[in-house]
């Protein structure tokens, strides 16, 4: 029997903006190809963020199989995740899958963690550095970036969404004296990236019913839970829900405050997120751009053959 897809074909990455269902997508597209999914969501990392970080576990599950998912529920809130910790981590779970026999799924909307991996960067783990974080304090979030930006191409606004994840990477910049991250000759392999997306006011509409069904769903309760055990600066680290929530949450700010400034982050969020993946493909990394309004299966066949289908494709998972 032929193979469903080219052989030489090592990885398949499955990204797009917020509220795209790429998990969905990805599940569906590994219950077909006996694959597993790597997440890329630098956020995920964490047990107990569940409805802040959008973990879908309903989407996981295919034809009652529970499909496997790396790098989700791995560090405990308040730890801090790098880069250099999802380069490591990455690569035990692309190399475990690979030796099992398995296909590798990457999915997720970290552009920069999605980019380090399928490009090969090498980076070194570098130590926080106080002195420098301080001297940083009374840069706006534009200046910060413009530093960045010097140090070589890949990096300008649209590289993290975060303050504190902008302040890191220029800390790494300085530290290393050199561009960042660094290319290097990629121990990586023949990948091909698919992106899902819908339009802007598809995607704003999308974006404001999925956050009005998770704040029905508990996400304050969340938050409330995790305050229990986290500092409340230490959890608006992890900004976008987890900084409106926990304003909310203690008081500084109101329910509809919270809703209206926090739901108008995430479509700027999602922009960026857009921004970044256009970015790749000029930094020279193919995209097959996906359009959300297929259905499941022609999305599937869109992949399929971005992939290297050679027959019909059919479930090789054994149940």
């Amino acid at each position: 029997m032929e193979p469903l897809i080219n052989p030489e074909i090592a990885l398949a990455a499955i990204v797009g903006h917020t509220a795209a269902g790429k998990t969905a997508l990805a599940a569906a597209l590994a219950y077909r190809l006996d694959g597993e999914i790597i997440s890329a969501d630098s956020r995920q990392v964490y047990r107990g963020m569940d409805l802040g970080t959008g973990k879908d576990y309903s989407d996981y599950m295919v034809g009652g199989i529970r499909i496997p998912c790396h790098l989700i529920d791995i560090r405990d809130p308040g730890e801090k995740y790098t880069l250099f910790d999802f380069q490591e981590d990455f690569r035990d779970a692309f190399d475990d899958i690979r030796q099992r026999g398995r296909f590798p799924l990457l999915c997720g909307g970290t552009g920069l963690y999605i980019e380090s991996v399928l490009k090969g960067y090498e980076l070194g783990r570098v130590p926080e550095d106080p002195q420098f974080r301080e001297s940083c304090k009374n840069l706006t979030d534009e200046e910060l970036a413009a530093r960045l930006e010097s140090f070589g191409p890949l990096h300008n606004t649209t590289d993290t969404v975060e303050r504190s994840r902008l302040i890191r990477a220029l800390e790494i910049a300085t530290f290393s004296g050199r561009e960042y991250p660094k290319d290097s000759k990629s121990r990586m392999m023949n990948f091909r990236v698919f992106a899902v997306f819908f339009e802007r006011e598809e995607r704003r509409e999308r974006i404001t019913s999925r956050l009005r069904e998770r704040l029905e769903n508990g996400m304050a309760g969340e938050v409330t839970n995790l305050l229990k055990t986290v500092p409340a600066d230490a959890l608006m680290y992890y900004g976008l829900e987890y900084r409106y929530l926990t304003l909310y949450c203690t008081g500084r700010m109101t329910y509809e405050e919270m809703f209206s400034r926090l739901n108008t982050a995430i479509h700027q969020f999602a922009k960026r997120q857009m921004t970044w993946f256009r970015g790749m493909e000029k930094r020279g990394i193919p995209i097959t751009w996906i359009p959300g309004e297929l259905s499941m299966d022609e999305k599937i066949a869109v992949i399929l053959g971005g992939l290297g289908k050679r027959q019909k494709a059919e479930s090789r998972r054994q149940k």
